[in-house]
């Protein structure tokens, strides 16, 4: 099975969590809006990302898992860890809004590390949304971040997250996310790794659960682990 590893990048309340569960009720991995990203009551109250979380799905055969990414430069190392472990990130815009300052430090980041955004136009159904405009102001953006070529040929989605509706062009009609879900499959890169080499992989993200006890979120870039494995985990001192 391909997997694709991805990070949304988003400033507030331009419509990181509606998207995510749109995708979510589309591939049927939640029927109701859950907030799924932001699950700290904190996050839920501010509408902040403060730590990486994440969500999975499955569309035509591929497993998609998505990590919300935290927006503020005082999480350096988090959001390091989070860009470092994915494949390719969501950059999601209000297309009325525009490219905001939330948005710029992770964004620049994922640049530096040569990952190639794909860029989604959120909020289109805004009587005052002037999406030409704002493609244009991400990809000055784009320019005074340092993108590469490659990077400034980035593929837009036009999408209503609250309405569970994306659209290749804007004259398109759609009632569903099977075209952002499509582009994602077509425009990102499977996940690779040698699974005959010894275990290498890297936590992202801890967290704790009732039941299970800690949890610990990684990316497996080497190796093979299966269910029941046992992992020893030694710190150097």
């Amino acid at each position: 099975m391909e997997i694709r590893n991805i990070a949304i990048i988003a400033h507030v309340d331009h419509g990181k969590t509606s998207i995510t569960d749109a995708l979510m009720r589309h591939t049927g991995a939640t029927k109701d809006s859950l907030s799924t990203m932001d699950s700290d009551d904190l996050e839920q109250e501010r509408g902040i990302t403060i730590y990486a979380k994440n969500a999975s799905m499955f569309y035509k055969g591929t497993k998609i898992n998505i990590v919300d990414t935290p927006g503020h430069a005082d999480f350096g190392s988090e959001v390091e860890r989070v860009l470092r472990s994915i494949d390719s990130v969501l950059l999601v815009v209000d297309a009325q809004e525009g490219p905001m300052p939330q948005t710029k430090f992770v964004l620049k980041k994922s640049l530096e590390l040569g990952i190639k955004p794909l860029v989604i136009l959120n909020k289109i159904d805004k009587d005052a949304a002037r999406p030409k405009e704002v493609i244009d102001e991400i990809l000055e953006l784009f320019m005074d971040l340092g993108a590469n070529n490659e990077q400034l040929d980035f593929e837009i989605i036009y999408s209503t997250g609250k309405d569970g509706v994306s659209k290749f062009k804007l004259e398109d009609e759609t009632l569903d996310m099977a075209p952002l879900l499509d582009s994602i499959l077509l425009n990102i890169n499977p996940a690779n790794s040698e699974s005959d080499l010894p275990l290498r992989m890297q936590c992202f993200n801890l967290d704790y659960d009732n039941y299970l006890g800690r949890l610990a979120i990684a990316r497996i870039y080497e190796g093979t682990l299966n269910e029941k494995d046992y992992l020893y985990v030694i710190q150097d001192k």
